[in-house]
């Protein structure tokens, strides 16, 4: 069921569509920004000399911010989306996903279609080529069919190729599955893939943070990227060549800390070279969906539902050696990310994957700030 959208009326919402219509204002600078005045209705209100204190606003797109409220028509881009049932999800919002707050530049502003669920922090991404083969179109459905299966929700970039194969598996699987997008909602890429993009959002949800009728270019596509991992709690990269832009999305996953999988293929294979290079440099190698749950943390079934639908995640009944550390790491009061970090040696990537797995299990809450609590 489509969620209500956040009415235009609310100025909150309304200052993030603001702000990032203005053309020049990309992810950095809005972090940027937002680190320097708190929110984007002060950035806003900002005269431009302040606004030019910014690292990375020069005097032109000072202007342009200054002068936004004469310049962009938010209300416009409200009008589409509720015509289109689009759902628009600002950074502030309850249920923006926690995962990508973690990353240095988030989306001001995500534009849904479906829907997002709590159960949906426990993800996956698999990318790879859009030029593949049938070993790496088979190997991607048998892992991403596995972990839907498991209960974990499937990321990519609805391309052609890999993620078209990574997205009908996880459906057919039963499973969630979550496509980010390049250009806007109402600008599908590839056009081909409209059919499966309306499957996903009856399944799943669709994202993007272009408004609906923004045509994707060259340069919107590793913006999307840094979406796809900053979403998950892993990148399996199943088949790439050197230049693929699935290594991207990797590269995004290893900045953002989090796991980096990869799928050895034929030693004389170019379209696997770009895996071969991952696993020299230390990703961890898949030859099975159990090397990615193992890498997340010993998995078991359970009957316990979550949305609506049976997870696989760590036993009810005791804690591993990890969870267990990370969990006496968080004192009474809320307790910084870093500090469980350093409390427990373990790699953020490990720790946040872990918080994850306790999230899910009713047992922390995540906090603004980069803080959780103990329930």
């Amino acid at each position: 069921m489509q969620k209500k959208s956040t009415q235009l009326s609310d100025t909150v919402i309304e200052a993030w569509l603001r702000l990032t219509l203005v053309s020049g204002v990309g992810p950095r600078i809005l972090a940027a920004l937002i680190a320097q005045f708190h929110s984007p209705q002060a950035v806003l209100n900002a005269a431009a000399d302040e606004l030019r204190r910014v690292e990375g606003v020069g005097p032109q797109l000072a202007r342009a911010i200054a002068t936004a409220d004469r310049t962009t028509d938010p209300a416009a881009e409200w009008a589409v989306c509720q015509q289109e049932q689009i759902q628009v999800l600002a950074q502030t919002a309850e249920d923006y996903p926690r995962s990508l707050l973690e990353i240095p530049d988030p989306p001001g502003v995500l534009f849904l279609q479906g829907e997002l669920k709590s159960a949906d922090s426990i993800a996956i991404a698999v990318v790879g080529s859009r030029n593949t083969t049938r070993y790496g179109l088979a190997q991607a459905e048998r892992l991403a069919g596995g972990l839907a299966r498991a209960g974990i929700t499937v990321v990519a970039g609805l391309a052609r190729g890999i993620d078209a194969a990574a997205h009908r598996a996880a459906l057919a699987a039963g499973g969630r599955t979550l496509a980010v997008l390049g250009g806007g909602l109402l600008k599908l890429y590839p056009p081909e893939h409209a059919d499966l993009a309306g499957e996903i959002s009856e399944q799943g949800c669709l994202l993007s943070e272009m408004p609906p009728r923004f045509v994707a270019t060259r340069n919107s596509f590793p913006r999307r990227n840094r979406l796809i991992s900053g979403l998950t709690l892993g990148t399996v990269v199943v088949e790439a060549g050197e230049r693929s832009g699935a290594l991207i999305t990797a590269r995004f996953a290893m900045e953002q800390n989090r796991d980096v999988f990869a799928v050895p293929g034929p030693i004389d294979s170019r379209g696997s070279k770009g895996c071969h290079t991952l696993i020299r440099d230390g990703a961890i190698l898949v030859e099975s969906v159990d090397d990615i749950l193992d890498a997340l943390g010993p998995l078991a079934e359970s009957n316990r539902q979550e949305d609506g639908r049976v997870i696989r995640h760590p036993s009810e009944l005791q804690l591993n050696t990890m969870e267990t550390n990370v969990l006496q790491s968080i004192g009474s009061d809320p307790t910084l990310v870093d500090q469980i970090v350093e409390k427990t040696g373990l790699p953020t990537s490990r720790v946040l994957s872990t918080l994850s797995v306790l999230e899910v299990r009713k047992l922390i809450t995540r906090l603004p700030g980069g803080r959780v609590s103990r329930r």
